[in-house]
């Protein structure tokens, strides 16, 4: 059995790709319906997500590169398809206070933290636990002090394919001290597969939630919980999403270059209930996602300008890719009011996120 597992291993990982530098490399889950995925430990990213259209044909609905080392941040500094951790979004200038005693975090934007720190989860490799053609697990030891968190870290992230067209994300961590674990996906999601002619805004997105985190001109959240009602943050009822996006007369779309907020979501952590949908009327491609989590962050792609180059040679120019992170609330270390980040001792951090996946 311990064999023939470790074949299956083998050849799941010399079907997805090539062996890249430091032992990273790109696994291919696949399932009967059509749709595959491919994984790579470096980061724990998803770099393709492969689904048919309306009309059978397969798009690669994922921004990302062709090879691992391209994920490496001395070529391109990205957060494509990543798993995300420790923190996923923004901690207030790297600071927060566990009790008692405050840590400081190294910066990486505006003067906060961001998903981690500068060397965050998205730029280590993950080992690979198991994998074979439709799963993989990826295991992530996070030394005490890593970016200055505390607590030495075990985490868990587990991609699963089933032949409905869901892939299917848990994360579980523990920790030896106390501690704070916010994890999520970060893939960028265009569903006409053609990111070199398709951008987002023409697309309609649906989001389950009747209230946001407003943020300041630094991306921080300012601590406010208010209403979607009556602004261009509500897509309670589907709409594009470049109805509103570049609407800078509306001071939060000015404050984050367009949609880059988290929602809080309605959902009441219920696994079932669809947090978010996406849309694209051009390839019939259809994406709802499922969470437990209390928020999900939509980022429009703002700051994509076209200096990076992707999969198969394309520029990535503005709003190329919409991302949607099930999330706890960005900075929540900071704002004890909001749903608990913190990881004690004898405690399993668990989070899940399903993206599944049909056509209209």
């Amino acid at each position: 059995m311990k064999a023939a597992k470790t074949i299956l291993l083998a050849l799941c990982a010399l079907a997805a790709a090539a062996c890249a530098p430091q032992g990273n490399r790109m696994y291919k889950l696949h399932n009967n319906a059509g749709m595959e995925v491919t994984i790579t430990n470096y980061g724990g990213r998803v770099t393709a997500l492969v689904v048919p259209d309306k009309d059978g044909v397969k798009r690669d609905v994922v921004l990302g590169f062709d090879k691992v080392e391209d994920y490496y941040p001395e070529n391109n500094e990205t957060d494509y398809g990543a798993s995300i951790g420790r923190y996923a979004n923004r901690i207030n200038q790297g600071k927060f206070t566990l009790d008692g005693v405050e840590y400081s975090l190294p910066t990486n934007n505006f003067g906060h933290t961001l998903h981690g720190g500068p060397t965050g989860w998205q730029y280590q490799p993950y080992k690979v636990v198991e994998a074979d053609a439709r799963h993989i697990k990826l295991r992530m030891d996070s030394p005490d002090g890593d970016n200055n968190f505390p607590g030495a870290v075990t985490a868990f992230v587990t991609y699963t394919l089933t032949d409905d067209n869901k892939l299917d994300i848990a994360y579980e961590a523990v920790t030896t001290a106390p501690t704070i674990i916010n994890m999520t996906n970060h893939c960028y999601f265009n569903l006409s597969g053609d990111p070199a002619n398709h951008s987002i805004v023409d697309d309609v997105l649906y989001v389950n939630a009747s209230h946001f985190t407003p943020v300041d001109s630094t991306y921080m959240t300012t601590g406010e919980i208010l209403p979607v009602a009556g602004t261009p943050m509500d897509f309670t009822t589907p709409h594009k999403v470049g109805d509103h996006v570049t609407d800078f007369s509306y001071q939060q779309l000015k404050n984050g270059n367009g949609y880059d907020h988290n929602w809080v979501l309605d959902t009441g952590g219920r696994i079932d209930e669809v947090a978010a949908e996406f849309y694209c009327p051009q390839t019939g491609i259809d994406l709802k996602v499922y969470t437990n989590e209390p928020g999900i962050q939509v980022y429009s792609g703002n700051f994509q300008d076209g200096s990076v180059t992707g999969k198969g040679g394309v520029v990535y120019k503005n709003r190329p890719g919409l991302c949607l992170e099930t999330q706890h609330y960005p900075d929540s270390p900071n704002k004890p009011e909001w749903p608990s980040v913190v990881l004690r001792p004898g405690e399993t951090y668990r989070s899940r996120c399903i993206f599944a996946f049909s056509v209209k």
